[in-house]
């Protein structure tokens, strides 16, 4: 959540960011109303009590009328003090429920507009001419069946669209991605984590999943956990309720986990394939930085995204996504997108969001400096999400007889393979 602090010091700039989102600007004056609401009765309440405490005092020591008079004086001072308790619990209660439905503060850098506002900040790798050699390029399905390796008919079978299974050298290759992953984090210093599937909704709210992005997710509504769609929740939440020391910083984790999607508001996008999914893994990074490093950590994150990308060969472009295509949490999020020939165009692999202090307030996430405690910041970036980067491998990475080589990085985990060979033509 953002520090209400600044919502009272500077409340045009939470309403400027509210308004690049494209969401609500009235709930920033309705927020300022409840706040002030919530200060007002608490000090009503307070002074009250004060004055209940001093007529307490005051009860023993009278006799008679007078003591007849500040008895019936304490009577109705109780109630007062009753109703502004109420007072102050409601008006508290309404300035975090509306703290909560606001996003972080954009970036003043970051692209304004929607979805397709970003800006191009960079453009990695060379793009394959298949017309120059000679053969049209088979997408990544037609690939994977050649390999034996996708198996999406018998996943709709078991459990509907957008399921699938990975088989024989697929299931492999998915092994494959996640060890070379978790080997180049770690050797970047990342603690290796496998993360929960499953987590309590404050953990899921704390997160800021359970806003725009709540439609998305899966909720298991008899036991109240939700299913994560990103390591990031639980990741985010390890910490919860703790105070780090500032010498333990950065802590940086990798976590790999499955990761549920509903993709509402999807249909007909991506059905074919493995590239859209409802389940899939992934493995993601996972910072806790000093809030004045934040920016920094970010632009590292990204190099190390950058760094997977290159080492697997394929070509892609590094974008600044716009104020409308931000998660609520994210004040700025680069994303890596990975050519596919088939579709022609450029399409997501990776991202990584810059969260500032976020969800550390919401989570209750802070540091320790000396006698100073304040919150720190979070940070996330994909490393490899397992499908679309097997989508990207097969197409960028395919040869005229539907084998598939396979990138330097990734040998060693695939036993020496060079090639991946059809099983079937």
């Amino acid at each position: 959540m953002i520090d209400l602090r600044l919502l009272r010091e500077d409340p045009d700039r939470v309403r400027a960011s509210q308004r690049a989102r494209g969401e609500d600007v009235d709930i920033v004056d309705a927020l300022l109303s409840a706040d002030e609401r919530r200060r007002s009765s608490s000090v009503r309440f307070d002074e009250l009590r004060s004055e209940q405490k001093a007529l307490g005092k005051l009860i023993p020591k009278a006799t008679g009328d007078e003591k007849a008079e500040l008895l019936k004086k304490a009577g109705e001072l109780s109630a007062a003090v009753k109703a502004a308790d109420a007072e102050q619990d409601e008006a508290a209660a309404e300035a975090q429920r509306l703290l909560l439905r606001i996003g972080n503060i954009v970036h003043p850098d970051i692209p304004r507009g929607g979805e397709d506002d970003f800006v191009v900040l960079e453009t990695v790798g060379t793009r394959r001419d298949f017309a120059a050699e000679g053969f049209e390029p088979k997408d990544h399905l037609e690939l994977g069946q050649l390999l034996g390796a996708i198996d999406v008919e018998r996943g709709a079978k078991v459990s509907g669209s957008r399921f699938y299974y990975l088989t024989g050298v697929g299931a492999l290759l998915e092994l494959a991605l996640v060890n070379a992953a978790i080997a180049q984090a770690t050797a970047a210093g990342f603690t290796p984590m496998l993360t929960p599937a499953l987590v309590k909704p404050r953990a899921m709210e704390g997160t800021g999943f359970l806003g725009q992005a709540a439609q998305d997710v899966y909720h298991l509504e008899k036991d109240d956990f939700y299913l994560v769609g990103t390591s990031e929740v639980p990741l985010a939440a390890y910490h919860m309720d703790e105070i780090l020391d500032g010498d333990q910083l950065p802590l940086r984790y990798a976590g790999f986990s499955p990761c549920f999607r509903r993709e509402a508001g999807t249909y007909g996008k991506d059905t074919r394939g493995i590239f859209r999914v409802h389940q899939f893994d992934k493995v993601e990074m996972f910072s806790y930085v000093l809030p004045e490093e934040a920016e920094a950590e970010h632009a590292r994150l990204l190099e190390w995204e950058k760094q997977w990308l290159t080492s697997l060969e394929l070509p892609f472009q590094v974008i600044d996504t716009a104020t409308g295509d931000l998660g609520s949490s994210a004040s700025r999020k680069f994303d890596c997108e990975a050519w596919i020939p088939t579709q022609g165009k450029y399409r997501e692999l990776t991202s990584t969001s810059n969260c500032d202090e976020f969800q550390a307030r919401r989570l209750s996430v802070r540091v320790r400096e000396g006698k100073n405690v304040r919150p720190l910041a979070t940070l996330n970036g994909t490393l490899c999400a397992v499908p679309r980067t097997i989508v990207a491998l097969l197409e960028n990475h395919q040869q005229a007889d539907g084998s598939v080589r396979v990138p330097e990085v990734l040998r060693p985990y695939l036993g020496g393979r060079e090639v991946l060979e059809p099983t079937a033509k």
